[in-house]
């Protein structure tokens, strides 16, 4: 397979993971016989640095371009400033809507090897293995928002808004997701309170009744969803929500592994390039010291093998290789548990070598 990638190293440890992941592309092509032809390309604070722009045109016209995109992280201190004119984070935002990426996956999925680093319960969270979809262009991070007066002075508003469209695609895309894996699928909502999530309910209802009948099917409030996270994970498949509500949730599921670092995600559309990325942030505490967990980016690269590229042995492969790494017993410091770990590069080093063997 020829392939044209981009690769957005963005901000904070973001250049030192995405180089890891360029390595392990590097490697899948060279084994199994294909040419990936990749190129780097600014976005979040470094882009306004330079640009002025969290995501320059050549930016967005070089994705478009590709067969799929691997992203680092975006943000830190430096771009904080609230009245600022542009934020780093606006550049995610704008890439979602230039692209319709309107599906974000995120697998939350537990190691046996790492189990106990979970904040709970090992006999709770062993084996859970959920499959995130979260709805990523509508909802109440796109709606109409702004300020008016008010007697006390000023009243904020952020509106909520969804379409039948936009809630049919994305619950298709998650049933097709839960016939593959155990056939089961949630749908998460505030029907009880929410116009918006009442549509919701009643058209992912409606999509799963006609289309997928072969699926057990479940609805859950959000709140409830929630506490279930904590108290039975295991129960859940593959979950679908929308845009805050899966934010929030998914955020929350991350922290059953134990650790961010080892968490990809995917983000997808009805055509075109999708864009792989860690769920983790900048961490610019630890930015340019060599010390970042590389292993999320790495799986992500697997999500893009096999979703972009219909790679399938290759992810698989990627996947073997990270979990024999885990096995062995190496880890970088966020789970070495105060023991003996390895740096960035070396963790990189392991994969690599692995996977050429």
């Amino acid at each position: 397979m020829d392939a044209k990638i981009v690769l957005l190293p963005g901000d904070g440890i973001g250049p030192e993971i995405v180089t890891q992941g360029r390595r392990v592309l590097e490697t899948v092509a060279e084994r199994f016989g294909h040419s990936f032809e990749m190129s780097e390309h600014p976005i979040g604070g470094n882009a306004i640095d330079d640009f002025g722009d969290p995501l320059p045109q050549a930016t967005v016209d070089a994705c478009r371009d590709s067969a799929a995109i691997l992203l680092g992280a975006v943000g830190g201190p430096k771009w904080d400033d609230p009245t600022a004119k542009t934020r780093p984070e606006a550049g995610l935002l704008k890439i979602r809507q230039e692209l319709g990426l309107f599906a974000n996956l995120r697998p939350i999925q537990t190691w046996d090897e790492l189990v106990d680093a979970s904040p709970l319960r090992r006999d709770i969270v062993a084996g859970t293995d959920i499959l995130f979809f979260r709805e990523l262009t509508g909802g109440i991070y796109f709606g109409d928002s702004g300020r008016r007066p008010h007697d006390s002075g000023e009243a904020a508003y952020n509106e909520m808004v969804y379409s039948t469209g936009e809630v049919e695609r994305v619950v298709r895309l998650a049933a097709q997701a839960a016939q593959k894996r155990k056939g089961k699928l949630t749908s998460v909502d505030k029907a009880n309170v929410l116009e918006a999530s009442r549509l919701w309910r009643q058209v992912a209802e409606r999509v799963v009744t006609e289309e997928f009948p072969d699926i057990e099917y479940e609805v859950v409030l959000v709140d409830a969803m929630a506490m279930h996270l904590i108290s039975r994970p295991k129960d859940f498949d593959v979950v679908v929500t929308g845009n805050m509500f899966g934010d929030i949730l998914t955020d929350e599921a991350s922290m059953l592994p134990g650790s961010l670092g080892l968490l990809p995600s995917a983000s997808l559309g009805s055509d075109g390039p999708g864009l792989y990325e860690p769920i983790h942030g900048s961490a610019p505490d630890i930015a340019g010291q060599n010390l970042a967990n590389p292993l999320a980016t790495i799986l992500a690269v697997a999500m893009l093998l096999r979703h972009s590229l219909n790679l399938n042995d290759e992810a698989a492969a990627v996947e073997e290789v990270v979990s024999a790494t885990l096995k062995a017993g190496h880890r970088t410091r966020d789970i070495a548990s105060g023991g003996t770990s390895v740096s960035t590069t070396e963790m990189g080093d392991l994969v690599v070598s692995q996977l050429q063997a």
